[in-house]
């Protein structure tokens, strides 16, 4: 095994000076160092400053990886090395897919107009924006279209109040209610706070209703807000199809962010989001290592007789060659199962327990051709007119969806498709071939698929796995279990920052506080 080189502040050492002087300048050399060592000491140990800066690595460079680079920066200062470990491409789960030379999103493709921490790293990265508008969706349940929208909005609203009465409406007040109560994160987090659990997090924010809601179906927490199962099946399900491949048996939680995604406003960033990430990579001045994670041994080391200092060995490897680097604080921004991550964790006491959590396997493929309009709609002769087409759980299709897509530099208002021609982007749970293809399509051009473990399999009640792994192992995909989304992870990469820089430096006082909301608002 051959080690890496070794870098300045890793393991809490800074480099050696080299080569001599003369006798006449040792005295002011020694002045020098003495009040440089004098500094040093009161940057580490002053009050109103970190005792030391550790050089946090973080293995995995999505959007979680690459903005939490961005925070410890902020909190550690320039003077730190960050180095950032990635096995793939940067941007993880944002990517995008080239079909006949142009780019499409295949993984995360919209941005929320409340996602705040999202808006800000596209505003000081000076990326360009696309707004996502127009397009025409209907609901299949494999017989039928049960719901149709139309181009114009309050036809829209009429057409919900005539086949499911107000339901739509209080569905709009009851995903509001759980967001407003969400976004006092944003709050907290500008105030320096930090959650050591997301059970935490979650109770600081909405209380005993969010872990209700997180501990129960979304079938279960509409039917006790009075839903009904009409409404449920061919409105809420086939939203939560598109969105995370899965039914209204996910916890109330992930429903509520997974219906937000109906509001209007929606965006992405013009390229590309996976743009973001490569930014905050370059904006937060980390070291990007091209190579994948194998083990992390737990090293405690002997700095003096009754101060113990707890070190991390990390064994990667970058193309056949083998390295190892050492370090104190270790963050995790990928998920931990074996399919995604096959990290091992050597030697730890306590051992870090096994990730039994499962995510679900979704398949985004690319069609360029002609839909098969009589599939879904024999009466649309005149016209078919759809951009998109959800479908309901007994639809026994094998796709969750059907939609016109742009590429990420055009203009993203999509026209209905008249006759079902154009460039078609579908949500399975397994890979199409040929033969189901051509179900779909009158004909076609096969252009790309990708296959994802895109979100966790949600099953509540959902037991969220820790943020803190082990003293200094932090885990940033811990949030996933709660909701997988873009700002999620930015919002658990600025919690994750926060955290461990109040617990290396011992302000406890700034992790897990109860009532914060409300004492806000009265500082305020």
């Amino acid at each position: 095994m051959r080690r890496g080189p070794a870098t300045v502040w890793r393991s809490g050492q800074s480099a050696a000076l080299g080569g001599d002087m003369g006798r006449t300048a040792r005295p002011l050399l020694s002045s020098l160092l003495g009040l440089g060592l004098l500094l040093l000491l009161c940057s580490w140990g002053c009050p109103g400053n970190a005792h030391r800066r550790p050089p946090p690595p973080i293995i995995g460079a999505g959007i979680g990886g690459t903005s939490a680079a961005v925070y410890l920066r902020q909190k550690f200062g320039r003077s730190v090395k960050i180095d950032v470990f990635e096995r793939g491409e940067v941007g993880g789960r944002l990517a995008t897919t080239v079909v006949q030379g142009q780019e499409y999103e295949s993984g995360g493709a919209v941005i929320h107009p409340l996602n705040l921490h999202m808006k800000r790293f596209v505003k000081d990265l000076g990326l360009p924006t696309l707004q996502l508008s127009g397009g025409v969706t209907g609901v299949y349940n494999g017989e039928k279209m049960v719901f149709e929208e139309s181009s114009w909005f309050i036809v829209n609203i009429l057409k919900l109040i005539w086949h499911y009465g107000l339901q739509s409406l209080r569905m709009h007040m009851w995903v509001e209610d759980v967001l407003d109560k969400f976004m006092r994160i944003y709050r907290l987090q500008a105030n320096d706070y930090a959650f050591s659990s997301v059970e935490k997090l979650l109770h600081s924010l909405g209380g005993d209703e969010f872990l209700e809601i997180l501990n129960q179906t979304l079938n279960e927490t509409l039917h006790k807000a009075g839903f009904s199962q009409n409404f449920i099946s061919e409105i809420v399900a086939p939203i939560m199809r598109v969105n995370y491949g899965q039914s209204t048996n996910i916890n109330g939680f992930v429903g509520a962010v997974s219906m937000a995604s109906t509001d209007s406003g929606l965006w992405s960033v013009e390229g590309g989001n996976k743009l973001v990430c490569s930014g905050l990579l370059e904006t937060s001045e980390s070291n990007l290592i091209h190579g994948s994670v194998m083990f992390i041994e737990d090293k405690t080391k002997i700095k003096k007789p009754g101060d113990p200092r707890r070190t991390y060995e990390v064994v990667y490897q970058v193309g056949s060659e083998t390295y190892s680097d050492t370090y104190e604080v270790i963050l995790v921004a990928t998920p931990l199962i074996r399919e995604i991550a096959n990290i091992t964790f050597l030697n730890f006491d306590p051992p870090i327990e096994e990730f039994h959590q499962q995510y679900q396997h979704i398949v985004t493929t690319f069609v360029k051709g002609k839909l098969n309009t009589y599939l879904f709609c024999p009466k649309c002769r005149d016209g078919f007119g759809y951009s998109t087409i959800l479908t309901t759980d007994k639809s026994k299709l094998l796709v969750n969806s059907i939609g016109i897509v742009t590429s990420v530099y055009e203009p993203s208002y999509i026209q209905p498709s008249k006759d079902g021609t154009g460039i078609w982007k579908m949500f399975a749970r397994q890979t199409l071939n040929k033969h189901q293809v051509s179900r779909l399509f009158n004909s076609y051009i096969y252009a790309s698929k990708q296959p994802w473990l895109a979100y966790p399999r949600y099953q509540p009640p959902e037991k969220c796995p820790s943020i803190v792994l082990h003293d200094q192992v932090y885990y940033l995909n811990s949030i996933e279990c709660a909701a997988s989304a873009m700002e999620m992870s930015a919002i658990s990469a600025h919690n994750v920052a926060l955290l461990l820089y109040h617990r290396w430096n011992g302000y406890d006082g700034m992790i897990d506080q109860e009532g914060l909301y409300e004492r806000l608002k009265i500082e305020l």
